[in-house]
């Protein structure tokens, strides 16, 4: 096989200078009083001196960092021994004392995927504008979602838009509403339905909502405190409850200051691998989906984002028997009626699975086995399957000898994607000396391309480490995949 990826020379590093503000959290009630105690015995004049040197030191660095200051002594209030007011600058220093800084990618940024934005006003002629979601690692290996932007034009040749200096994160809005029907599903698929979690849902409406279902839980835990097995289970219908939530960002935030931090108990140890698509309903409507990998630590679970302008998110548990595992990625359309997604279930297949609900699946059908030696050890899908005249074309990665990553692709019928029409035998892009050195060495990966005319663009990760963009020529592409030299057409949905 002769065709080859294209590298662009283009790199994303990461940069340590992009700093959020986080609260800071000392899990230890007894220091929390001793902080507010040193901070209330300071003069006004100190208080007044010490703020302006917070403000003077980090005003510059943050957005918005003195509305964040206020919510973080909203926080810590409770814990006031009297009500006694005080002035704002006292609040607001309280606040700076309980919040610190986190470099959300001062390790590695990587794992990119990549879709058309939904504004496409005022771009150049000749271009398009497209976004780029990465995974982005900092202290303690917590990832989180960034943002960045660019333009590609006609000849593919693509330009990065410097990012913003600021970076934060969103507002969290507990107002996610759940069907009972649903979430007690949910319960059982996780073996957490029982008499007990039946009597703490007992009185709840139909459709209700986290702050009813806390209250309903409470009142249920007072009656039997300390009681272990009840309180497994209130732990786990509120961490399952507490993984649904909203995000809003401002609207004059630049996308490329967004980020999404880890915010539900599934997510304590990170966000991972966000693979973007650009959902085309069969009403129209557009919606922009993103299926994730939330780690607490121990156990990692399949979640889904939806978005339809980037600045407001719902985040929502996958749920069903067969949601195991990595590697999820979502047609752009419904197939036959159904949404459709590919998955590794065992860790090393490729399966196609149908549903008629978007958040359960329980249904799987093995199409694609590790075949070439490059592949042997596991193979999956990287991102989305893109959708072309000649079938749904999917990028995938395999995993050979002494764990080395590289990126090939296959195509699957538009009808039938159970149908594997061809596959690349030999990668399209293996890492080379300048990319196999980082985090984890040896590793190209994707999570999602797009098409442009006709090239498809691949933005990839270099070892865990930094993300790049590769190009490849799609007719010859889909000539290999196919055994035809005919002329192509390419794309139905792939463009914005």
């Amino acid at each position: 096989m002769s065709i080859r990826a294209t590298r662009t020379g283009i790199v994303l590093r990461p940069d340590p200078t992009r700093v959020l503000f986080r609260p800071f959290e000392l899990g230890n009630t007894n220091r929390t009083f001793k902080i507010i105690a040193r901070v209330n015995s300071m003069t006004d004049e100190e208080v007044n001196m010490k703020m302006e040197e917070v403000i003077r030191e980090f005003g510059s660095r943050h957005y918005k960092l003195e509305r964040f200051l206020m919510k973080r002594f909203e926080a810590i209030k409770p814990h006031l021994f009297t009500d006694e007011p005080m002035t704002d600058e006292r609040k607001l220093l309280l606040g700076a004392y309980f919040t610190m800084e986190y470099s959300l990618e001062s390790a590695a940024l990587f794992n990119p995927s990549i879709v058309w934005h939904p504004d496409q006003s005022n771009v150049p002629p000749g271009f398009k504008r497209f976004i780029v979601s990465l995974r982005a690692t900092g202290e303690g290996h917590i990832s989180s979602i960034t943002f960045r932007m660019g333009y590609i034009d006609q000849d593919s040749k693509i330009i990065l838009r410097k990012p913003s200096r600021y970076v934060t994160s969103p507002e969290v809005v507990p107002n996610h509403r759940f069907n009972k029907a649903q979430f007690e599903k949910k319960l059982y698929e996780l073996r957490l339905s029982n008499p007990i979690s039946e009597q703490m849902l007992t009185g709840l409406e139909t459709d209700f909502s986290l702050p009813d279902l806390e209250e309903r839980v409470r009142r249920i835990m007072t009656q039997h405190r300390h009681h272990a097995e009840y309180e497994t289970i209130a732990g786990g219908i509120l961490t399952l409850a507490r993984s649904n939530y909203e995000l809003d960002f401002d609207e004059d935030q630049s996308l490329d200051e967004r980020c999404i931090f880890p915010t539900s108990p599934n997510e304590t140890n990170g966000i991972e691998d966000a693979r973007f698509v650009r959902f085309v309903d069969d009403n129209g409507e557009v919606t922009y989906y993103a299926t994730y990998t939330a780690y607490n630590g121990r156990v990692t679970f399949p979640q889904l984002l939806e978005t339809t302008d980037f600045e407001h998110f719902v985040v929502s548990t996958l749920n069903g028997a067969e949601v195991q595992n990595k590697g999820m990625g979502l047609f752009p359309r419904k197939i036959n009626g159904k949404y459709a997604m590919l998955s590794r279930q065992d860790g090393e297949n490729i399966y196609l699975m149908y549903s008629d609900d978007i958040y359960f699946w329980h249904t799987k059908e093995l199409i694609v086995k590790p075949t070439y030696h490059w592949e042997y050890v596991q193979l999956g899908n990287c991102g989305s399957p893109i959708e072309t005249e000649e079938g749904w074309l999917v990028l995938s990665h395999g995993v050979g000898p002494m764990r080395k990553y590289a990126i090939g692709a296959f195509l699957l019928d538009l009808n039938d994607p159970s149908k594997v029409i061809g596959r690349l035998k030999e990668p399209l892009l293996s890492p080379d000396e300048n990319e196999r050195e980082g985090y984890v060495p040896n590793v190209v990966y994707s999570c999602g391309g797009i098409i442009n005319g006709n090239d498809l663009i691949i933005p990839y990760a270099m070892s865990d480490y930094a993300s790049s963009f590769a190009t490849v020529n799609l007719q010859e592409l889909l000539n290999e995949l196919t055994g035809r030299q005919q002329s192509v057409e390419v794309g139905v949905n792939h463009t914005a």
